[in-house]
C-alpha cells in the first residue's frame, strides 16, 4: 500500500499517468477505493497525477486530535515534496478546494497553476452548504435530504417525474461501504469540524498563480454568489460556468477537459 510520512502522519496516496505533474485534492468524505475515482477520467490521461486520502479519512493514518485546515494544507505541502515536486498544478474540488486555497496561501511557491471547483471562500465570502449541522442523518436520510441541495433542479416536482433515477440517486448517496472501519466515524468527524471554520476571504488576495473559479449552474452547496464572491476576490482569475450541480465535473462532460486545459496554459 503506497503512503508517504508527510507533515508527522502517514497518508495513501496513489499516482498515474505521464504529463505535467497535477495534485488532486479531493471533497469531504473523500476515499480512494470508492469507484469510479479521479484516476477513472480523463486527467490521469494527460498528467502526472497524484491523489491521496486526507489525514482522517481512507486508507492514511487518522490520529485523533483536532484538524485545521492549515493541517490538510501542510499535509498536500509534504506530500508533494515526498514525491520531489517542488511545485505542482492543483486542482482541489468541494472541501478539496477549500484546502487548496489554504496550499495556495501558505505554500505560493508550490502552486503553479490552480483550479478551484465547487468550492468557497468562507467568512465574508460565503460558506459552503454546512454539513456539521446534518452530521446526524444517515444512510437514505442523508441521501434524500441532499439530493435537492446538490443539484437544485433536482426538486420534489423532478423526484416525482423521475421515480427511477431518484431512487438510484438515493441508493448511491446512501452507500457507505466503510463506515464500521475503526476510526471512520472519527475521522469523517474531525474533517467536518475543520471545514466549519474555513475562512480564506481576508487572505485570497495573496493567491498569485493562474486560478480558475469552476463552477456548477445549479449548485446548492457551493452556491454561485460564492464563486463569483471569490473570482472578485483573486486578481487575474477566470470564472468558468457548466452545466450541473455539485457535481457537475462528471455531469457536464466539457469540464474536466475545460479544466486541464487551463491548467496546461490553453
Amino acid at each position: 500500500m503506497p503512503t508517504a510520512a508527510a507533515n508527522g502522519l502517514n497518508l495513501y496516496f496513489e499516482r498515474f499517468g505521464e504529463g505535467p505533474p497535477l495534485l488532486f485534492i479531493s471533497g469531504t468524505g473523500g476515499d480512494l477505493r470508492v469507484k469510479p475515482n479521479v484516476f477513472d477520467g480523463p486527467l490521469a490521461k494527460r498528467f502526472d497525477l497524484l491523489a491521496y486520502d486526507q489525514r482522517g479519512l481512507g486508507q492514511s493514518e487518522k490520529p485523533d486530535v483536532p484538524y485545521s485546515m492549515a493541517d490538510y494544507a501542510d499535509d498536500a505541502a509534504a506530500l508533494m515534496a515526498s514525491q520531489g515536486w517542488d511545485e505542482a498544478l492543483v486542482m482541489g474540488v468541494s472541501f478539496g478546494g477549500m484546502v487548496a486555497q489554504e496550499l495556495a496561501i501558505r505554500h505560493p511557491g508550490r502552486v503553479k497553476r490552480l483550479v478551484l471547483a465547487c468550492t468557497s471562500a468562507g467568512g465574508a465570502g460565503g460558506a459552503s452548504f454546512p454539513f456539521h449541522e446534518i452530521e446526524h442523518l444517515k444512510g437514505e436520510a442523508r441521501a434524500r435530504h441532499m439530493i435537492p441541495i446538490s443539484d437544485t433542479r433536482r426538486d420534489d416536482a423532478w423526484a416525482a417525474a423521475n421515480p427511477d433515477q431518484y431512487k438510484l440517486f438515493v441508493a448511491m448517496g446512501a452507500a457507505a461501504p466503510y463506515a464500521d472501519e475503526p476510526g471512520h466515524a472519527m475521522g469523517a468527524h474531525r474533517q467536518l469540524q475543520a471545514r466549519a471554520a474555513h475562512d480564506t476571504w481576508e487572505r485570497l488576495p495573496q493567491i498569485a498563480c493562474p486560478t480558475m473559479i469552476a463552477a456548477g449552474r445549479y449548485d446548492g452547496i457551493a452556491l454561485p454568489a460564492t464563486q463569483e464572491k471569490m473570482a472578485g476576490r483573486i486578481a487575474g482569475s477566470k470564472m468558468q460556468w457548466f452545466d450541473g450541480g455539485h457535481l457537475f465535473i462528471i455531469q457536464d462532460r466539457t469540464a474536466a477537459p475545460t479544466m486541464a486545459d487551463f491548467l496546461t496554459g490553453g
